[in-house]
């Protein structure tokens, strides 16, 4: 009995043993079959390095001022009479704009000329008295003194009355105004606005370190969301004497003309100033460069045979470049390729240094120095 179960207890350790060794060779026969096969090739797209003129533009955002503008009030206070004001028209510099109620400072003006009158005649008359010495010299300078007096009074009250009249002190556009026939002004109370838009100054900041590369009259060009693809050009007109304390910027003011009056004041601006001669950059679409803390990268591939039906197989290799300005979808590389290299421009975050790629360049990133939305 002991004998039988000894040799049952042999056959199946034989047996065991034979899975066993067979599992562990396919294993090692299976790890061997798939490190033999071929890696299949990552499928990229890829563009040239080209050297390309660039002009050095400094970039800032400002805010849209009138050339004049106003918040058109009375000096004096009063009863509107009449009102002539229009919303958002064009008005001429000495339009009237409003009368208020001056009644009762017309009576006062009759009055004061009247007494000018009188004076006047007082003179008049002490003069020719003077000549045959009816009267001193005392008197008539005294009658000159009172006709000089009321003459002043008079123009002050002429004054009062002419204030009376609001009226627009430079030609420009009117803004809306909710001033009605009978309401009390108080002085100094705004009644509409006034803005002179034939052109508009941009005042915007920048860094002291751009200081050196910012000139009066250097030409300027403003892009806004309200238009689209636009671009408005000017010139810097005037740079700050101070740099702010708080925040080491200056202040930079550039006229933009504006014939149409399209541009409004406060309006959100980007500007763009052009600074400094045209350099030399070799450029690249901004995908094709990789940015991770150790720097920034890039794929070269190597050349290969010709293409056939647009479609060849490389090498990639991964380079270090040094960046430099951006414009639109491109970038400038100072250092680390060469004008000529062939560049991955798309789906090198499937690649690693040394991977085999497909070229297809039928489909290709955005490029463009100056993008412009498309509408859809």
């Amino acid at each position: 009995m002991a004998r039988k179960m000894f040799v049952m207890l042999v056959v199946a350790g034989i047996v065991f043993g034979g899975i066993l060794g067979y599992q562990a060779v396919g294993s090692y026969m299976m790890k061997k079959y798939f490190a033999s096969m071929p890696v299949p090739p990552v499928v990229v797209a890829t563009v040239k390095a080209e050297l390309q003129s660039w002009q050095p533009r400094i970039r800032a955002a400002g805010s849209l001022r009138a050339v004049q503008g106003i918040d058109v009030a009375s000096e004096i206070p009063g009863i509107v009479e009449a009102v002539y004001i229009k919303s958002g028209v064009e008005v001429k510099a000495g339009q009237v704009l409003l009368d208020l109620n001056a009644a009762t400072d017309m009576a006062q003006l009759q009055a004061l000329e009247a007494a000018v009158e009188q004076a006047q005649t007082v003179y008049d008359r002490d003069r020719k008295q003077l000549k045959i010495q009816a009267v001193s010299q005392a008197v008539v300078d005294a009658d000159a003194a009172e006709l000089k007096g009321r003459r002043a009074r008079q123009a002050e009250q002429a004054a009062v009355v002419a204030k009376k009249k609001i009226r627009a002190p430079f030609s420009g556009k009117l803004g809306i105004s909710a001033v009605s026939t009978g309401q009390y002004l108080n002085a100094g109370e705004k009644i509409v606005a006034l803005q002179a838009l034939d052109a508009v100054y941009a005042d915007f900041f920048l860094p002291q370190q751009e200081l050196f590369r910012l000139a009066v009259g250097q030409a300027v060009s403003v892009s806004i969301d309200a238009f689209p693809g636009r671009v408005f050009s000017g010139a810097i007109t005037a740079i700050n004497s101070r740099i702010e304390a708080d925040t080491r910027n200056v202040r930079v003011e550039a006229l933009i003309p504006n014939p149409a009056h399209e541009l409004l004041a406060g309006m959100f601006v980007s500007v763009v100033i052009e600074a400094g001669a045209t350099v030399q950059y070799i450029t690249l679409p901004q995908t094709a460069v990789a940015f991770n803390p150790y720097g920034e990268t890039v794929f070269v591939v190597d050349a290969s045979a010709p293409e056939a039906q647009g479609v060849s197989v490389m090498k990639a290799r991964q380079i270090f470049i040094t960046v430099g300005e951006t414009r639109g979808d491109q970038l400038s590389v100072l250092k680390g390729i060469s004008a000529g290299d062939t560049v991955v421009s798309s789906g090198q975050h499937k690649l690693r240094n040394g991977s085999i790629v497909m070229v297809d360049n039928q489909v290709q990133p955005g490029n463009d120095p100056a993008p412009a939305p498309v509408d859809q």
